[in-house]
């Protein structure tokens, strides 16, 4: 175990028995995935030379999602296997300032999974990952029943394609623990986020197939997502094909053109607050995913929720990487106030 890991983890350990106990006998909101070592270069990838600038910070959609879920006000853990090399050390302090409970994390002999990006504010975006064999990806079945008590006490679980795409014993184990949650009648949120240098469109399918009707939460991007999974560019059909598999409500996000919102009773139509500073948009739908479940935790209805993740998101791009600018709560209502959107709560828990 690296030096200073065993001294880090006491403290979260207390930081883990002091925030639970909330929502159903437990937390607001766990997360489950993995966390990766963010590396930012300067350039163009493409362009990139021996001497270009580069800057370390921690992200992965499981992180993002955790801290902008603990950042609405909702009581966080994190469910990930990390690794015991010496960037666990940073990687779970960075995660504990962002409010998440790192307590739970278990570890494992091997590198945490890590990528190289280049951004710009137009949201143009590259990526290489070093994933294969990495602590995140020995997710595994065993995990989930290590965590049965917080699962069956949670009030909500954040889960992802992406985390169901790093291995076989991640697909089961994201499997596990959405079927543990919606058992126990906690809210699903699930991102399908397909990635084809992870996982094949069919293996994505099916997944989809398999957890949607556990799902009370599902949100996808247009075209990407839904041109992969369900056939189609046009985001009422996708909402709809989407809640044929079974999701209760369906939240789509095509860019600049708003997020359509369908739950079955109607589908409407939320705009996209705009960023007039953008930094790069790494990170904003999981931003989105992390507030609006947070928000639907503590007792929003599902529209307020939706909108104060928008502004979330939005606010998000101002940072670079995927937890460089993660919006206070309040930021978050007065953004959301100014398109129409809901009033603060009255209080941070119902």
């Amino acid at each position: 175990m690296p030096r200073g890991l065993p001294k880090l983890l006491g403290p979260l350990r207390s930081l883990g028995g002091a925030v639970s106990g909330g929502g159903r006998g437990g937390y607001d909101v766990l997360v489950l995935g993995e966390v990766l070592v963010e590396i930012h270069a300067d350039t163009a990838l493409r362009e990139a030379a021996d001497g270009t600038p580069a800057r370390i910070s921690y992200s992965g959609d499981a992180l993002n999602a955790a801290a902008a879920a603990a950042a609405a006000g909702a009581r966080t853990a994190l469910l990930a296997v990390v690794g015991d090399d010496e960037l666990s050390v940073p990687l779970l302090r960075g995660a504990a300032e962002l409010g998440v409970d790192v307590s739970h994390v278990r570890r494992a002999p091997r590198p945490n999974g890590a990528y190289l990006l280049s951004a710009d504010p137009d949201g143009e975006r590259e990526f290489v990952y070093w994933r294969t064999g990495s602590a995140g990806s020995t997710l595994a079945p065993e995990h989930v029943e290590s965590w049965r008590t917080l699962l069956s006490g949670c009030r909500a679980l954040v889960t992802s394609g992406i985390t169901g795409a790093l291995s076989p014993t991640s697909r089961r184990a994201v499997l596990a623990a959405a079927r543990l949650v919606h058992g126990a009648g906690g809210h699903l949120s699930y991102d399908p986020n397909f990635r084809p240098r992870l996982t094949g469109r069919a293996e994505a399918r099916e997944l989809l197939a398999r957890i949607a009707p556990l799902t009370g939460l599902l949100k996808t991007s247009c075209p990407a997502d839904a041109l992969a999974l369900v056939g189609t560019d046009d985001p009422p059909t996708a909402a709809a094909r989407y809640r044929a598999l079974g999701a209760r409500a369906v939240a789509v996000t095509a860019g600049a053109g708003g997020l359509l919102l369908d739950d079955g009773v109607a589908a409407r139509h939320h705009p996209v607050p705009s960023n007039p500073a953008p930094v790069d948009a790494t990170g904003a739908g999981d931003c989105f995913t992390g507030t609006a479940t947070a928000r639907l935790a503590l007792g929003d209805a599902l529209d307020d929720a939706v909108a104060y993740g928008i502004a979330a998101a939005s606010l998000s791009v101002s940072g670079r990487g995927g937890t460089g600018r993660v919006p206070a709560f309040a930021e978050t209502v007065a953004l959301a106030a100014t398109r129409g959107g809901p009033p603060a709560p009255r209080s941070p828990r119902p």
